[in-house]
């Protein structure tokens, strides 16, 4: 079963048209890394799936649930108690970590689960301590945001999108706010998710990556998505000039 289906998806803001009749799915374990140039749309995807954004047309299903109803030429949202109940599906990691920079590293990790899942306190705790063993934080629990190095930040912000379970993890570019150094600790702690066979959506210019660890690699462009297939196909021999275009630019 498909974790998360968006069908006839359309987005436009103002004049431009972002999103352009897209239709895209993942299945439970996959690892999907989308690709293209800047303001192709894979951002604006991923914030629509996320519900950070409103579609102007088409429909999102979690797990075989439609969400927002739609078609080629609307979309139909429920209630915000709807939607905040339907975003317990999936974590998102974005390219600015997003912290509480008031929070404790732990605070920051447990504060969902207790405040919008309404876990019990004593086991919250307990997983976030594991998770930020499996960071590799575990001697920051108390620590501020202030005093993390950007990849310590991003690390955390992967612990706390795990610790509410979600079916599915959006990362929008992960490491472009990171330095080399940095961006290889990032990248190993995805690695392991993937090996864990955590269902993933990456967002990432990082095409040696996207190559190691997809199951299947999107390349848009232009708010299309213009070729898709297993990274072999798409990175090593694309069919679509495109795409090969994109990829001589990077030295692919």
């Amino acid at each position: 079963m498909s974790i998360v289906l968006v069908k006839q998806a359309k987005k436009r803001f103002g004049e431009k048209e972002v999103l352009k009749d897209i239709t895209f799915s993942v299945e439970e374990g996959e690892v999907v890394s989308i690709i293209g140039p800047s303001g192709s749309g894979k951002s604006t995807l991923l914030r629509c799936a996320t519900f950070l954004e409103k579609l102007d047309a088409g429909s999102i299903a979690y797990a075989g649930e439609e969400i927002v109803a739609g078609d080629e030429s609307h979309s139909y949202y429920p209630s915000s108690k709807d939607i905040r109940k339907a975003s317990g599906n999936f974590g998102l990691v974005f390219q600015n970590f997003n912290l509480f920079p008031h929070y404790s590293v732990i605070k920051n990790v447990v504060d969902a689960p207790l405040n919008v899942a309404k876990r019990d306190e004593k086991e919250v705790y307990e997983q976030a301590k594991q998770l930020l063993e499996k960071v590799g934080l575990a001697d920051k629990a108390d620590a501020y945001p202030c005093e993390l190095s950007g990849g310590q930040q991003q690390r955390v912000a992967i612990a706390r999108a795990l610790a509410m379970k979600p079916k599915i993890l959006y990362f929008d570019e992960p490491t472009s706010a990171l330095d080399p150094e940095l961006t290889a600790e990032i990248l190993k702690i995805m690695k392991e998710l993937a090996m864990e066979k955590m269902t993933m959506v990456i967002v990432t210019h990082e095409i040696d990556f996207a190559k190691a660890v997809s199951d299947r690699v999107v390349f848009m462009d232009d708010g299309l998505i213009v070729e898709e297939g297993i990274p072999g196909q798409v990175i090593d021999n694309p069919t679509n000039e495109r795409t090969k275009e994109f990829l001589n630019k990077l030295n692919y």
